[in-house]
C-alpha cells in the first residue's frame, strides 16, 4: 500500500472525496510525475492538477488492492 518507491510514469490508484460531498470517497486512478515546480520530486496528476506525493494520501498500486480496501472501509 504505502511506503513504496514510485517512478514517474506509474499509474496508481487512490481514495479519492468529493470536495462538494465530502462524505463520499470514490476509487480514483492517478498518474506518478515528475512536479513541474520541483522535479527532483514526485507529484500525482489527478484532475488536471499536481498534488504532492506525501503520506496524506493512501496509494494503491493496483485497482483490485484499492477495491478490496475501499469495500473494506466504506461497506
Amino acid at each position: 500500500m504505502q511506503q513504496q518507491s514510485y517512478n514517474a510514469g506509474d499509474i496508481v490508484y487512490i481514495f479519492y472525496r468529493n470536495p462538494h460531498i465530502q462524505d463520499v470517497a470514490n476509487i480514483q486512478e492517478a498518474a506518478v510525475v515528475n512536479n513541474p515546480d520541483n522535479p527532483q520530486e514526485l507529484a500525482l496528476f489527478l484532475f488536471e492538477t499536481y498534488y504532492p506525493l506525501t503520506n496524506d494520501f493512501v496509494i494503491f498500486s493496483s485497482e483490485m488492492d484499492a477495491e478490496q480496501a475501499y469495500h473494506q472501509y466504506f461497506h
